[in-house]
């Protein structure tokens, strides 16, 4: 009667925690919209274009073991869209400190591979080197605290995408032949990101530069206040730095010496610094099925959340968008797309975000298209090609070449076209959306197709055939070959 009682007990608790926990869920999702929305807002006024610019990047500093390079935040298309970019590149054994931001981070590994590290918070290091398990059990305390133990370590290599929640610090090391270079977006405008548009990035060691920082607000403010905050940005130095020594001696339970060596005040490698001796860490090595098992698993999963077994602790955090064999568009003339978002990497639905990866063959297409959800922010990574803009009122914002390691935003709604030079074209586009939708202007899915034969009719004051051939002359769908009839347009 007793265990009756008790079982009948924890169902309805379990029933009642379920509920509660899905309620809780519920609000915050809405919530989070809400605020996404409030942020995204506080952006249209600078999303009146009259010209788009394809941008290489503003600012360069340089650090013991690579280089950083920064986009100009204060451009329109960046704040129209709310986002910083910015790029690393890093040399053989450099470390990229560790350091954590306001806003959700989003990272294409352009080239190379490494390591990555990502400390969350509350989660266990679970991560033990080999001689944690001795057979020696009696071994002393000592010892025991000698053995390394951390979280997860990633290995990342080229084409993989990362994705960081806002406040989670992370690092990098390039334990390969070739420089590591990452591509990443930060998304100023998030939900996530309750301090200003000006992205800030907090240092765990080092002395980071003044030029790392953001210089949107000192652009905005008048020229004394701006100098004001400059003097202040040549002071910068990790967040150690800041505190009272006595205080981090007693925190860590250490001598002030070593919280001395901590503050890293005469440090002047940068933020990127070269590792002596091969970097020591304990990370599995991932083998090329291990990696075919766990998509399998998110795929029989639906790429979803129950909402209560997977946490930050265990959620994946990287996707590999570079393999043909995933493509989600292919065309053995043409090209391929591949798109990586919250349902195939699940914590995107946390931080709001996602990417397309596109590979254009020599001289073939993507087919004319706007974003229905999200602005568009193309990163360029080989080749070269033409693209065009076209806003609400029918003019062109940007129509010109573009090349590698430019970034261009194609904003909601403004339609765009790619065609892809005689060395191809490729391009990686970070969208402001956790599930972003395109509506496709041509080919077999277009909005053109959807329409009826009489409404283009009389919209275009054309014939039927007319109409037909718009409507079926392309039967590819969002890369197109080029065919006879484009370049018979031309000549």
């Amino acid at each position: 009667m007793g265990s009756s009682c008790l079982l009948s007990l924890t169902f309805c608790f379990l029933v009642l925690f379920n509920c509660c926990f899905a309620q809780i869920e519920q609000v915050t999702s809405q919530r989070g919209q809400q605020q996404q929305g409030k942020r995204r807002s506080q952006q249209q006024n600078e999303c009146q274009f009259d010209r788009i610019k394809a941008l290489e990047p503003a600012r360069r500093i340089k650090s013991e073991a690579g280089v950083t390079e920064i986009w100009d935040e204060n451009d329109q298309q960046f704040q129209c869209a709310g986002v910083v970019v910015i790029r690393h590149t890093i040399k053989q054994q450099g470390l990229l400190l560790p350091s954590y931001s306001n806003t959700p981070k989003f990272i294409y590994v352009d080239q190379g591979r490494g390591f990555h590290g990502a400390a969350i918070p509350g989660c266990p290091e679970t991560f033990q080197s080999s001689g944690q398990n001795s057979r020696d059990r009696r071994e002393s305390s000592e010892d025991q605290q000698q053995k390394d133990q951390h979280q997860k370590v990633r290995q990342v290599r080229e084409g993989d995408v990362v994705a960081l929640p806002a406040g989670v610090a992370d690092w990098f090391y390039n334990n390969g032949d070739s420089p590591l270079v990452l591509v990443q977006l930060l998304d100023t405008s998030n939900a996530a990101n309750q301090l200003d548009q000006d992205f800030r990035k907090f240092f765990l060691a080092g002395n980071p530069q003044q030029e790392l920082q953001s210089q949107r607000s000192s652009n905005q403010r008048g020229q004394h206040e701006g100098e004001s905050r400059r003097g202040q940005q040549e002071r910068y130095r990790n967040l150690f730095g800041g505190f009272d020594e006595r205080l981090l001696a007693e925190a860590f339970n250490v001598d002030t010496k070593l919280v001395r060596r901590m503050r890293n005040e005469n440090d002047n490698r940068g933020i990127i610094v070269q590792v002596q001796h091969e970097l020591q860490v304990v990370s599995p090595q991932e083998s090329r099925e291990e990696e075919e098992r766990e998509r399998e698993h998110q795929r029989r999963q639906g790429g979803g959340s129950n909402g209560l077994e997977e946490s930050f602790c265990t959620a994946r955090l990287k996707h590999n968008i570079n393999n043909p064999e995933d493509a989600d568009v292919f065309n053995p003339q043409a090209g391929r797309l591949t798109t990586v978002n919250s349902l195939n990497l699940p914590i995107l639905r946390h931080i709001q975000l996602s990417a397309q990866r596109g590979v254009l063959y020599p001289n073939a297409m993507m087919t004319p298209n706007w974003n229905i959800n999200a602005h568009s922010i193309c990163y360029i990574t080989r080749g070269s090609g033409r693209i065009q803009i076209v806003g609400d009122n029918g003019q062109a914002v940007f129509d010109g070449q573009v090349q590698e390691g430019q970034v261009i935003t194609a904003p909601q709604n403004f339609a765009v076209v790619k065609k892809a030079g005689s060395q191809g074209l490729e391009w990686v586009s970070f969208k402001t959306n956790d599930n972003a939708q395109i509506s496709q202007m041509a080919g077999r899915v277009s909005v053109i197709r959807a329409i009826p034969e009489d409404v283009l009719v009389n919209a275009f004051q054309i014939t039927r055939e007319d109409v037909r051939k718009l409507k079926n002359n392309r039967d590819e769908v969002s890369v197109f070959s080029s065919s006879q009839e484009s370049r018979r347009g031309r000549d």
